[in-house]
């Protein structure tokens, strides 16, 4: 007894790219979705940098606590490295008055969980009565935890003018 297979066909060359063409484009969609959430990461990430700018100039260590984690250190130009406590007692500080803080050419780079966000500053204001007016290159890095971004690093360099 013989039996007939029968092959369907799927009409020719533009079916079968059609077909190909559409599984890519499932493929793809997920990376789409992840792409759109790394630029909706990245664009809050830039908001919190000038949210932790705006508290600075403002003496706003509030603002600044939930910003920063409890584990967080700063390096600072100088080489003074600050914890948490510290770094938000020196917003305090009546001898350290910030008029200015601005960020430029940032850069944003997302690792899952955890982002170093790179860029160069400029700053003004006085310490001790005395002005001065610092330009400068930043690191943050950031964590993902309990639902929200904190800075767990911080680091700032000076840049010769």
């Amino acid at each position: 007894m013989c039996r007939t297979i029968r092959v369907r066909s799927y009409g020719g060359t533009g079916e079968v790219r059609r077909f190909l063409l559409i599984g890519v484009m499932f493929a793809m969609m997920p990376l789409a979705r992840l792409c759109a959430q790394s630029a909706e990461t990245e664009s809050k990430l830039l908001v919190l940098e000038h949210m932790w700018n705006e508290a600075q100039v403002n003496r706003d260590a509030k603002a600044l606590e939930g910003l920063v984690s409890d584990r967080f250190v700063d390096t600072e130009y100088d080489g003074d490295v600050s914890d948490k406590e510290k770094f938000l007692a020196e917003i305090h500080d009546p001898q350290f008055k910030l008029s200015v803080m601005n960020i430029d050419d940032v850069k944003v780079r997302l690792f899952h969980d955890a982002a170093v966000v790179t860029g160069s500053y400029r700053m003004k204001g006085t310490y001790q009565g005395k002005p001065y007016d610092h330009a400068g290159r930043f690191t943050d890095t950031w964590f993902f935890e309990n639902g929200r971004w904190q800075c767990v690093a911080s680091h700032s360099s000076l840049v010769k003018k």
